[in-house]
């Protein structure tokens, strides 16, 4: 009889399957059914012994020893790779990459602490959540990119001097493209970014590029904008003269970051700036004719509001602060006045008082307070007045006393 007869084709299948999961050792039963005369035939002839019936259990280690001993063939393992081609020890294949992937992730965890952000209270989540980011990683892959994520963490700027991203990427990868959205490293990053600053991570390109500017990274200079009225910086440069042309015109500036790094000061020492929420505080204040100088934060404060206060206040600038008395508004001037030692400009408890009475009088109906209360840390009783109320006064409520101000 020979091994090659077709007869015997179901034999090898069958054995091959079982020799890859017992890791290519010869051990188990195998069943064949479904047996025609010839294939009955063959095997008996293989096997020394008769073959009745459709259905029939090969012990392997017995066909081994069968092969061996009749001279046959060199032994199972080798008989069946033969016809079936290199077989795969499925065991050890799972086990060596369980090696390879603890060895992946020790290399990671020795890159955060040398790194010094082993101990940083969102890193276990992050190691956990990039997972199956990069699960769909090629494998020689897997370690490069997760040691060029660690490296970007450690050189994000925080509070330090923004950096672009291209320049980040150059810096840690030697390609400007390497943080690029849709790239493995970048989802990476700002996986851990997200963690970083307790938000989600965001689903569209405006909100990855807000998370990246969080930690001083920018995705560009030109597209983000602060509102400002009445700033006049001094010299003779294209941008400081625009500004001031604007500014003597009565004219609004949308200054950009670019912006910001052309013009060395933007006001004089220990002038008062006058810092709105609402675009609509500054329009109106336009419309006097004022001639103060105003920034305006469209909101919670961006990259670019937050590094124009911070210029103004590094020369000597007093900045005078009013949002909405709501509870993101309380939040925001938190933020201000903590960062930038603002003055709350009309907004304190008293002013809350009188601007309730005022709607009153005018049978305007104010909206109501949403969410959660937020502490005000320039008034300790504005908080709970603001509670016991109930109802949200909003910037555009008050403009004719704000206008006033300035204008005076």
């Amino acid at each position: 009889m020979t091994l090659d007869d077709p007869a015997l084709a179901p034999l090898w299948d069958v054995v091959a399957e079982r020799l890859q999961r017992n890791g290519l050792e010869v051990h188990g039963v195998v069943t064949l059914d479904g047996l025609d005369r010839p294939a009955r035939f063959a095997l008996a002839g293989l096997m020394g012994r008769p073959i009745d019936g459709g259905r029939v259990r090969i012990d392997l280690v017995r066909l081994d020893t069968r092969l061996r001993e009749t001279g046959i063939g060199s032994g199972l393992v080798a008989e069946t790779a033969a016809r079936r081609g290199p077989l795969v020890n499925r065991p050890g294949e799972r086990a060596a990459a369980a090696t390879r992937r603890t060895a992946v992730w020790d290399a990671v965890r020795a890159d955060l602490a040398s790194s010094g952000l082993d101990a940083e209270p969102w890193v276990e989540s992050w190691l956990q959540s990039i997972r199956p980011v990069v699960a769909r990683v090629p494998a020689s892959r897997v370690s490069p990119v997760l040691a060029a994520a660690v490296r970007c963490l450690a050189r994000l700027p925080g509070d330090g001097p923004p950096r672009g991203r291209t320049e980040l990427a150059s810096a840690v990868v030697g390609s400007s493209h390497a943080l690029d959205d849709g790239t493995v490293l970048a989802a990476l990053v700002l996986r851990a970014v997200a963690l970083k600053v307790d938000t989600s991570f965001p689903e569209t390109p405006a909100g990855r590029r807000t998370l990246w500017a969080r930690v001083g990274v920018l995705s560009d200079e030109v597209s983000t904008t602060v509102l400002t009225l009445g700033l006049r910086p001094p010299g003779d440069g294209v941008a400081a003269t625009a500004v001031r042309v604007r500014s003597d015109a009565g004219c609004e500036s949308h200054l950009t970051l670019r912006d910001l790094q052309r013009i060395d000061r933007f006001v004089a020492p220990r002038m008062t700036v006058w810092v709105c929420e609402n675009p609509r505080v500054l329009e109106a204040a336009m419309d006097a004719g004022t001639g103060a100088a105003m920034v305006c934060t469209a909101g919670n404060p961006t990259l670019v509001v937050t590094m124009l206060l911070e210029r103004l206040v590094a020369v000597g600038a007093a900045i005078r602060y009013r949002g909405d008395f709501d509870w993101p508004g309380v939040a925001i001037a938190n933020r201000i006045i903590g960062a930038f030692g603002a003055s709350p400009w009309r907004m304190s408890r008293a002013d809350y008082d009188s601007a309730l009475a005022a709607a009153g009088a005018g049978l305007v109906e104010l909206p109501g307070l949403d969410g959660r209360p937020v502490d005000a840390m320039w008034d300790s009783e504005l908080t709970a007045a603001m509670e016991r109320a109930g109802r949200a006064v909003h910037e555009e409520s008050l403009l004719e006393q704000l206008v006033g101000d300035l204008t005076g």
